[in-house]
């Protein structure tokens, strides 16, 4: 099922296929793709730099093998931060450059390494300190011209960077791509959601199910474990599948980006959009992990 990140926005399905951990074989990355798709997952996260600069190119020859795949899906990247990598000799240090030149170079490689015409959405990474939002505009809207980029974004920006960057491009900006689990709300508290709704534009969430911080040993209490097994018994669905209907049921409709390698996660995963919480049981969860009421 999709939805829209915003109104006249691009439509992306409700659960995201991350591919920032598919530096795989390529047949195992086909294998990803077809499970995502027969499940209903039809949009794809990417970065320039995810796989140390390799995933792109990886998935890319996915679309090569298989043309037809191109039209059924939707691929969103991102470009903005700088890795040193073997690949990127001239890299001295970690750094971003938000550059109109850098931006324009990183969707000219990403169409090249993904082997499509266009990008259904581009994102910039992080917040760059030294950003011109002037060239960050003049960029976006060279690209759109172009039609290499259709849609345009932001990931891990404030609610005030979001509103900065917002007020010189000439288009409205589909979404934000941020931090958001029932592990690490703040998101939720501080305003970056907030500004969203404010602009009627859904967030992006990654890392929803919290790093995996319930799957690991240390990662919860036993009583936190128990609440949420609790939980998810009653809604008769998995613990991730719950974590991924509490951010569902939140009115800024967010995106989950799911970053799994397991085609069987997938499929569960896009199970989550089945599940409804009730408000109570959103507030249990809340508690489980904050370990106490709100005010």
């Amino acid at each position: 099922m999709k939805e829209f990140l915003t109104a006249g926005g691009p439509q992306l399905s409700r659960i995201v296929a991350g591919a920032w951990r598919w530096k795989l074989p390529v047949p195992e990355i086909d294998r990803l793709v077809h499970a995502a798709l027969e499940a209903g997952i039809s949009s794809f996260d990417h970065a320039d730099i995810y796989g140390d600069y390799a995933n792109e190119e990886l998935f890319g020859k996915v679309l090569k093998g298989n043309p037809s795949l191109r039209n059924r899906m939707e691929l969103v990247t991102k470009c903005g931060i700088k890795l040193i990598s073997k690949s990127r000799p001239t890299h001295r240090i970690k750094h971003y450059d938000t550059s109109k030149e850098h931006i324009i170079l990183s969707v000219e490689n990403s169409l090249k390494n993904l082997g499509t015409d266009r990008l259904d959405v581009l994102l910039i990474h992080r917040p760059d300190p030294l950003m011109n939002p002037e060239e960050v505009a003049e960029a976006f809207r060279l690209l759109q011209e172009s039609g290499k980029v259709l849609y345009f974004g932001v990931s891990n920006f404030s609610g005030t960077k979001f509103e900065m960057l917002q007020r010189y491009v000439p288009f409205p900006l589909v979404t934000n791509q941020v931090e958001i689990s029932l592990f690490n709300n703040k998101a939720l508290f501080d305003g970056t959601v907030d500004t969203l709704l404010t602009h009627q534009v859904s967030p992006m969430a990654w890392s929803p199910l919290g790093g995996g911080k319930y799957f690991t040993a240390s990662g919860q209490s036993e009583a936190t474990e128990k609440e949420l097994e609790s939980v998810a018994a009653k809604y008769t669905c998995t613990v991730s599948q719950l974590l991924l209907a509490w951010l569902l049921c939140h009115p800024a409709r967010l995106f989950p980006i799911l970053g799994t390698t397991n085609a069987g996660r997938i499929k569960e995963g896009a199970g989550a959009i089945d599940v409804t919480l009730d408000r109570q049981d959103w507030f249990a969860m809340l508690k489980a992990v904050a370990g106490n009421d709100v005010a």
